[in-house]
């Protein structure tokens, strides 16, 4: 079967969100565009995909739980795991890694955490739009060994992305997919050159607004929609 995927969408916990991205908003939209599966992934956070997973539950809508990591090379990873325990466990981590810096309001945006009822019930006062100390072989490696996945990011862009800031995917890597964002055809020069070197191409919209979370454009062929079958899918290697 056939299931639309988003994954990698931003809450209001992101600073650089917007505040309209609450739990049931996302949840909405993504069924209003008939989306099956996404993926919540915020700057160095986890802490709104439990509120986002309670709001879709019953609706039909997959939630992975995830985040987007920035290594210390200025790398985003998409990171997905198979449970919201094990995404938890990765952002103690990589709060451990962060520089004690705290987020100014006035300069980047709030960065609220929300309950399924999009009631604010904090904010997170460390920055969190900032490289932690770990390696993108530390990410790889940590994600790798909670059962998740770890996927470059926007690999199109100019900044935060692995080609602009290293020139080339490492080779020692265990990289099956790479993301690029909604803009980019799947028939560009950038794709074909990626798939003719055994990586296989996920386009997510990378949304921190409403508006920009994928239309149903974007498929993966599944035996049925679950994470798990999800994260076995990502872990293929290309023929």
């Amino acid at each position: 079967m056939k299931f639309a995927y988003d994954f990698h969408i931003h809450t209001a916990l992101s600073p650089c969100g917007d505040q309209d991205m609450t739990p049931n908003n996302i949840v909405n939209m993504c069924l209003l565009k008939k989306l099956d599966m996404i993926a919540i992934t915020d700057h160095n956070s986890c802490e709104n995909v439990e509120a986002v997973m309670s709001v879709a539950e019953g609706t039909g809508l997959l939630v992975i739980p995830g985040m987007e990591v920035e290594t210390s090379e200025e790398i985003h990873i998409v990171c997905l795991f198979p449970t919201l325990q094990h995404a938890l466990s990765m952002q103690e981590m990589v709060y451990r890694s962060l520089p004690p810096i705290k987020n100014r309001i006035d300069i980047f945006g709030n960065q609220q955490r929300l309950n399924e009822n999009d009631e604010i019930v904090g904010e997170t006062e460390q920055l969190l739009v900032t490289a932690t100390n770990l390696t993108i072989h530390d990410i790889f490696r940590e994600v790798i060994q909670k059962g998740g996945i770890a996927i470059p990011a926007h690999i199109d862009r100019p900044s935060y992305s692995v080609l602009s800031n290293l020139g080339f995917i490492p080779r020692n890597l265990d990289i099956t997919f790479v993301e690029v964002s909604k803009k980019v055809a799947k028939d560009s020069p950038l794709c074909q050159q990626y798939e003719s070197e055994k990586y296989q191409i996920l386009q997510s919209s990378d949304a921190h607004y409403l508006q920009d979370i994928m239309e149903r454009i974007n498929f993966m062929d599944l035996e049925n929609k679950s994470i798990h079958k999800v994260l076995k899918n990502l872990s293929r290697k290309s023929k």
